[in-house]
């Protein structure tokens, strides 16, 4: 009994079993043999998920190709065109009409129109959304009616709010401009025409930019502050924090994620548009008053350069890109507080 135990107990003993556990355990030790299959079936695991996703993403990326990519090859291909009035392709021309975009005398300035309308519309909108938003996050009597008040220059057509207020500026039936001679900021009616000159015209068009972009950048803003606990901010005001230390030291920064999203797409959005400039510009003649979009415009309605208009295209889409990029960059949107 003694000498078993003795035996069982011995170094030798320990040495016998540890190639069991070595053997599950250890990499080292185990079968060459038994890690093939595995490694084999991860690759076909991986294709059989990729094709049962397919009918569930195969809508999308079919969407995707439609809208997006293909019209972006087509507008790169034209862009390197020689393509006539009637539309025939004469054939390739290099980057002719990128140097034709380049050498027009009035581009540098319409690109730096273009910045001063994306980045004076983005901030003043994201400005007048917050104090909005706060606004309409408290509770008051006819609460939920202001908030669908918010939304109807977002529902309303583009053109159309335009027009109002392109109508509305005439010298001697706007309305707009009618109020304007009442609180004594023009002198006679037909004094002041407000869409024929450029200057002014251009800043109407920045006004109406900003309220139709108003609702979204709102209702953002809105999401975001739903988000921001309650806790914290009722644990600042005990720490005796202000109203104003509260918002920019426990609430602007809970609104980091909503502020990124709402920028960038107001940057793509507002680079993009054409239509409030078209309406409140199109009728004044060369181009102080454009912008990259409008120029696009000009080139295809009135000259009907298709080929120049697509070089121009790829110029605006690399713009947004590097826009994007460096924004991504700087900010850093999914970057949690």
């Amino acid at each position: 009994m003694s000498t078993t135990s003795d035996v069982s107990s011995t170094p030798a003993g320990a040495a016998e079993r540890r190639p069991r556990s070595g053997g599950q355990g250890s990499g080292r030790n185990s079968d060459p043999s038994t890690e093939a299959p595995d490694s084999g079936r991860r690759p076909r695991s991986r294709r059989r998920e990729v094709l049962a996703a397919l009918p569930w993403i195969g809508p999308a990326l079919i969407l995707i190709f439609g809208v997006v990519l293909y019209p972006a090859v087509v507008m790169f291909f034209n862009s390197t065109r020689d393509i006539s009035q009637s539309g025939v392709d004469k054939g390739s021309v290099g980057f002719d009409n990128f140097v034709e975009v380049f050498s027009f005398p009035y581009f540098w300035p319409i690109f730096g129109r273009t910045i001063i309308w994306v980045v004076v519309v983005v901030a003043v909108t994201v400005l007048l959304s917050l104090g909005l938003a706060q606004i309409l996050d408290k509770a008051f009597p006819g609460r939920r009616i202001v908030r669908l008040a918010v939304i109807i220059p977002w529902a309303a057509s583009v053109v159309m709010t335009t027009m109002v207020v392109y109508y509305g500026l005439e010298p001697y039936f706007g309305i707009i401009n009618k109020f304007l001679v009442d609180v004594g900021l023009v002198d006679t009616p037909e004094g002041y025409g407000w869409t024929r000159n450029p200057e002014t015209a251009f800043a109407w068009s920045i006004v109406v930019a900003v309220f139709v972009s108003l609702p979204f950048t709102t209702y953002t803003i809105l999401a975001g502050l739903a988000t921001v606990p309650g806790d914290i901010v009722e644990a600042a005001k005990m720490d005796g924090a202000g109203p104003v230390r509260t918002y920019f030291s426990i609430v602007l920064p809970q609104l980091r994620g909503a502020l990124s999203v709402a920028v960038l797409i107001n940057i793509i959005n507002v680079f993009n548009s054409l239509p409030i400039l078209k309406v409140m510009t199109g009728s004044i003649p060369g181009y102080d008053a454009d912008t990259i979009m409008t120029l696009i415009f000009k080139y295809i309605q009135n000259q009907h350069k298709i080929d120049v208009a697509s070089a121009l295209s790829v110029v605006a889409f690399l713009i947004v890109i590097v826009i994007v990029a460096v924004y991504v960059r700087v900010v850093k949107p999914m970057k949690e507080v």
